[in-house]
């Protein structure tokens, strides 16, 4: 039997990646037959559906009314299907050119006019190369999330990628739009890298790593050798500002 937390937190991920995936269909403008009332009426839909269902799906398990594995795995399907959709699209928006854009009259004006989102996309896009380089990075990881042998490595880089991403976009003020899709998404990346938490455990905290390392015989005098790397790169910044 599936725990109401988890089948709550399952539902409710995938309610937002729902939403994060109508937003993106509704922020296009290219959809005649998808106006804004239908889009923000369907979101508000998911939204509420994603905190309702959890206890309907109890309520159904618990009268053994329902397959509650199918379920779970129909939303996991939908968790994955919808992120990889999602973070695709952005992929292809930088590849043709609707992404780090910033026009030309905007561009000329003095820095200190402008505001964090145009200096962000001004920066990002001074690079050709490295826009590709994250638009494929975005393209492959999106592919790889689809398939369970490469599910958790894609988990991996795209939810350093999208955690990045989004800390821009908050901190850098970009647009409601963008730093709710980053939110969104890099949560969505979390919930899905947790659910191989034990496999995470064993790689990153309990392997025993081959690495060469001198031995001490006083692990006293380790820890000073560890700290001091921080302590002494202190002492060394404060004397360049000092002098």
């Amino acid at each position: 039997m599936t725990s109401l937390s988890r089948k709550f937190t399952t539902s409710f991920v995938a309610g937002l990646t729902i939403v994060a995936l109508l937003l993106v269909l509704g922020n296009s403008g290219t959809l005649p037959w998808f106006p804004p009332p239908v889009v923000f009426s369907l979101v508000a839909l998911a939204g509420l559906s994603g905190l309702i269902f959890p206890f309907i799906w109890q309520y159904r398990e618990q009268r053994k009314l329902t397959d509650s594995d199918r379920i779970y795995a129909v939303l996991f399907t939908i968790i994955r299907y919808g992120i990889a959709f999602n973070i695709a699209s952005f992929g292809w928006k930088k590849i043709f050119g609707l992404q780090f854009i910033v026009p030309s009259e905007i561009a000329s004006q003095p820095m200190n006019q402008q505001s964090g989102e145009t200096l962000t996309w001004y920066y990002f896009g001074y690079s050709p190369v490295f826009g590709t380089l994250i638009a494929l990075t975005q393209l492959v990881g999106s592919y790889l999330l689809l398939f369970r042998k490469t599910f958790l490595l894609s988990c991996l880089v795209l939810f350093t990628l999208m955690l990045n991403i989004a800390l821009v976009n908050i901190f850098y003020n970009m647009n409601a739009g963008a730093s709710t899709q980053g939110i969104i998404l890099t949560l969505g990346l979390l919930f899905l890298l947790l659910t191989e938490y034990q496999k995470l455990w064993a790689v990153f905290i309990k392997s025993d790593s081959a690495l060469p390392a001198l031995t001490f015989s006083n692990g006293l005098i380790k820890s000073v050798v560890r700290v001091s790397a921080i302590v002494l790169s202190l002492l060394f910044v404060y004397f360049v500002v000092k002098s």
